[in-house]
């Protein structure tokens, strides 16, 4: 399931991750995160497959609700 621009914007915060960080961590440009964050752009499956599991990797889960939150606080 991808992800969406404010769940995006929201992960970065609760990480505190800039969006170089971000885009280090998913193998993706610096200027896909911020067109993506910024809903300038549709991004690929592929691209926001990376970036969730990047944000997965680090601790955090996706609700079914559109939300985000650190895993193990379901």
């Amino acid at each position: 399931m991808p992800i969406s621009p404010a769940q995006c914007r929201a992960a970065r915060g609760m990480l505190d991750w800039s969006r170089d960080e971000l885009a280090n961590r998913a193998h993706v440009g610096r200027r896909t995160v911020v067109d993506f964050e910024r809903e300038a752009r549709q991004c690929q499956y592929s691209t926001l497959l990376a970036i969730r599991t990047a944000f997965e990797a680090a601790g955090l889960a996706f609700t079914d609700d559109g939300g985000v939150k650190p895993r193990g606080m379901m």
